[in-house]
């Protein structure tokens, strides 16, 4: 794609982004040549006129942690997008309020989340070597939404859409140190996580639902920045969401939203939206 139509579509996405407009048709069918490498170029483009309205990039999310679903999109790994010192929150007391700035098809999704502390320059780490690059964990919610209709897109739309993210509430972190970061490498994988709304059960999860543990969701994001030509290595001072633990729930203003923890030394999160 030339630069222009990249452009073009960057502005697109923008303004979707700001007013909660649909995009009738998802880039990948209006054109046969986008392709993945398109929609990175888009989304750094994306990033590009959130900083100049004044806006940074604090870290990325994730999606498709999933090798199931790999094979089924034929995809080689996870796919990413930035998040912003706007669209990241984090919560006073494990308890938060967030507005909407639009409805048109949010849904929420736990997660968990980490801060690096230093940069990750290396791929095919294991769980307790990831570890050792972060300086906190937390389990958040990210609000994700699609401007494609029916929430019908291919991993090139979800790029380009600025990975479908409105928003992300951070619990209270749990700093890490050696001692826990080895401890961790192995709950990551086999805690639960349980999310409800206005006080009833909604649905259970596993770490094992984010590329078999969050941690190593971590490790295969570093690796493939590593691998995509033009991305930035992971570096000190992101925010990392790793994917979701649970299926994504539609939302609506007036809910109140909670995860609980089992299995990990970390503290739930209570969210409502307003």
């Amino acid at each position: 794609m030339s630069d222009t139509d990249i452009h073009a579509l960057a502005q697109e996405m923008l303004a979707a982004y700001t007013t909660g407009a649909t995009i009738p048709v998802p880039p990948s069918a209006a054109r046969e040549e986008f392709d993945l490498n398109s929609a990175y170029a888009v989304e750094a483009d994306f990033s590009r006129l959130r900083k100049e309205n004044g806006r940074q990039t604090v870290g990325l999310k994730v999606g498709y942690a999933n090798k199931a679903v790999w094979r089924v999109l034929k995809l080689e790994t996870l796919v990413w997008a930035h998040m912003y010192d706007d669209t990241v929150h984090y919560a006073g007391g494990n308890s938060a309020e967030l507005r909407l700035p639009y409805y048109r098809s949010s849904k929420i999704e736990p997660e968990i989340v980490f801060k690096l502390k230093q940069p990750i320059a290396s791929a095919g780490l294991d769980a307790a070597a990831v570890l050792e690059n972060v300086e906190w964990l937390a389990v958040g919610f990210e609000i994700i939404d699609c401007p494609y209709p029916d929430w019908q897109f291919k991993p090139a739309d979800f790029v380009a859409a600025y990975g479908l993210h409105l928003a992300l509430v951070v619990g209270q972190p749990l700093p890490l140190d050696s001692e826990l970061a080895s401890t961790l490498a192995n709950d990551l994988a086999g805690f639960k996580v349980r999310i409800s709304k206005d006080g009833q059960f909604v649905e259970e999860g596993s770490g094992k639902n984010s590329l078999r543990s969050p941690a190593l969701s971590l490790a295969e994001l570093a690796g493939a920045m590593l691998r995509r030509l033009g991305a930035a290595p992971l570096s000190a001072g992101e925010i990392v969401s790793t994917g979701t633990l649970t299926s994504g729930h539609p939302i609506t203003r007036g809910e109140t939203w909670q995860v609980e923890v089992d299995g990990l030394p970390v503290s739930g999160l209570t969210l409502r939206l307003t």
